[in-house]
């Protein structure tokens, strides 16, 4: 292996199966093979190709579902002629045949740098596929060819003080070398996913980091398939890393069929996705959230703002361990490598808001979600607090919540985001200094009525004064009527942040009026089993087009409070 290079990609015996140099000894090499290896003899031939592991970009990459070094799994079928993948096919990942209609944005003389838009493509009806001047090429437009063109035939010719670069519709890009950006942004932005329990407790900012911990059966996939449909994110990718292969042929098959509620077309008409899943080879299933981060920041280049899922990155530490134990490596906790928590920041920090290469200054986001499998549940392990020290939003899925039906199993006692306060403010601005009061008056019932429960389950609910009763019952509005969510509900999977804020504050101010009625005489089941209890559970089914309607409740919430209230308390609610 004289002349060859870390991580350089290798074709690995007469089959030319795909490697990779994971570790170099001398003249000697460890190669992880992304294929099956069985029936390798010594002596077969090694061909080192001298570049790392890279993948291509460029128009055709939307609506495709690629394996974890992207080979398109349907060019594959289609080539083999079976729905197993053949050791050795090799397949290009973007169609190098097919033509697509080229519109320049530049004309011969203007002067052009890296990023600058070159030109645009249709992706899909929803996708206008920038072409950029590729990282490290600048100067003057020397020719433009408009019109139909593969990726391969040359769209552009550049002259850098004599040095001509031709351009293609198609780069190629190693992926674990981040893409180069110009300035980085603070996460001051909300990324608004339609689910209450994030969006108004535990948000996002666009361009953060988010973990989803939580052990089988407590909602990660739906979770991240509400993200996927619903989050402000005008490009998806996907990535099954690991998971099992019936949940990826359930998120194909479903994806198609799911309208895009942005644009009403199908769902994969701004989506890509990337499976490894757990009967693919191991060693591509480390390669994959590679695969799908350098895809990500290639739109995110493009000026969109993509969401990227992640499920699950426990599998993939699974592959990182299996292949660090082959490697013969010194383990770590858990038998994980000690290099765990490097490579999963390494992951996560090419998230981010920033202003990318260019001269128009666009402004692009990639968002990371990603689902965590503890084994049962135990937020202790490895994998876990390795994301969580690099991951700025923790939502913590409990198996309690999920038994209960409660959904999303997102626990509110456990959760956080550390992107609040920057939000609060912006908040703030749209909703007249009210947001973050609400939030955290909100938070604190949920708290006291934790620790009341505690009272309840020792000496009974009897114990508690008037007033602790009032906040168990404001709480449980809280939990029933405003953090549980129905994703399977026309209306209930989806809520704006304007019907948000009228829900949060309508159930505060029932606590309000409820309190000061008490203190004035009222009688307290009367009061909690007021009509107007009802209209509030229902606000939830509410469509957008009504949500004024919530602003006409608190007049009759009055009237029926006040009507409660015995002769001789001290005037009416206010």
């Amino acid at each position: 292996m004289l002349g060859a290079s870390m991580s350089d990609v290798v074709h690995v015996g007469t089959a030319g199966l795909v490697g990779e140099i994971m570790d170099m000894d001398g003249d000697k090499a460890s190669i992880q093979v992304y294929e099956e290896t069985s029936g390798l003899k010594p002596g077969e031939p090694v061909v080192c190709l001298g570049e790392p592991l890279s993948v291509e970009l460029g128009p055709g990459i939307i609506e495709q579902f690629y394996d974890g070094i992207q080979r398109p799994l349907e060019l594959i079928e289609k080539a083999a002629k079976s729905p197993y993948i053949s050791r050795g096919i090799s397949v290009p990942a973007i169609d190098h045949a097919k033509k697509w209609k080229f519109e320049p944005r530049v004309k011969v003389g203007d002067t052009v740098e890296a990023g600058d838009v070159l030109g645009v493509v249709q992706e899909t009806v929803v996708v206008e596929h920038r072409i950029l001047v590729p990282v490290g090429m600048k100067g003057t437009v020397k020719s433009v060819n408009g019109g139909d063109h593969t990726v391969l035939d040359v769209v552009a010719v550049l002259d850098d003080d004599g040095v001509k670069h031709e351009v293609t519709m198609l780069q190629r890009w190693p992926v674990r070398k981040p893409r180069p950006v110009s300035k980085r942004l603070a996460p001051n932005v909300p990324m608004t996913t339609g689910q209450r329990v994030v969006d108004t407790f535990f948000p996002v900012a666009l361009g953060g980091t988010a973990c989803v911990p939580g052990p089988f059966g407590s909602g990660k996939t739906v979770i991240q398939h509400q993200f996927a449909k619903w989050a402000q994110a005008q490009i998806v990718v996907y990535v099954g890393c690991g998971e099992r292969g019936n949940e990826m042929t359930d998120v194909l098959l479903e994806f198609p069929e799911l309208d895009d509620p942005q644009t009403g077309q199908p769902l994969m008409k701004r989506t890509t996705l990337i499976a490894n899943t757990s009967n693919m080879p191991v060693a591509a299933r480390e390669a994959s959230v590679y695969t799908a981060i350098t895809i990500a920041e290639y739109y995110r280049d493009m000026g969109y703002s993509v969401a990227l899922m992640a499920d699950s990155t426990s599998r993939w530490a699974e592959a990182l361990r299996e292949m660090s134990g082959r490697l013969e490596e010194m383990p770590g906790e858990e038998g994980y490598p000690a290099y765990l928590g490097t490579r999963l920041a390494s992951f996560y920090e090419r998230a981010g808001r920033c202003v990318v290469l260019g001269r128009e200054g666009r402004e692009g986001s990639i968002t990371v979600i990603g689902a965590v499998s503890p084994p049962g549940g135990d937020l202790s392990e490895p994998v876990t607090q390795n994301t969580l020290r690099v991951t700025k939003v923790f939502w913590g899925l409990d198996a309690n919540l999920a038994y209960q039906r409660h959904f999303p199993a997102i626990n509110w006692l456990n959760s956080y985001s550390l992107y609040t306060d920057r939000l609060d403010v912006y908040w703030n601005e749209k909703f007249d200094d009210e947001w973050s009061g609400l939030r955290v008056e909100a938070m604190s019932l949920l708290e006291k009525e934790a620790q009341l429960n505690e009272i309840v389950r020792l000496v009974g609910i009897d114990a508690l004064s008037r007033d602790e009763r009032m906040v168990m019952e404001t709480a449980k509005s809280l939990r029933e009527d405003f953090l549980h969510q129905n994703a399977f509900h026309e209306i209930d999977t989806y809520a704006s942040m304007e019907k948000q804020f009228k829900m949060l504050r309508m159930i505060v101010r029932f606590h309000h009026l409820g309190l000061d009625a008490l203190h004035r005489g009222a009688p307290m089941n009367e009061l909690f089993n007021l009509p107007v209890r009802e209209q509030i559970a229902r606000m939830r089914y509410l469509e957008e087009s009504q949500i004024s309607q919530i602003d006409k409740l608190e007049d009759t919430m009055k009237q029926q409070i006040n009507g409660i209230v015995p002769v001789g308390g001290e005037g009416n609610v206010a």
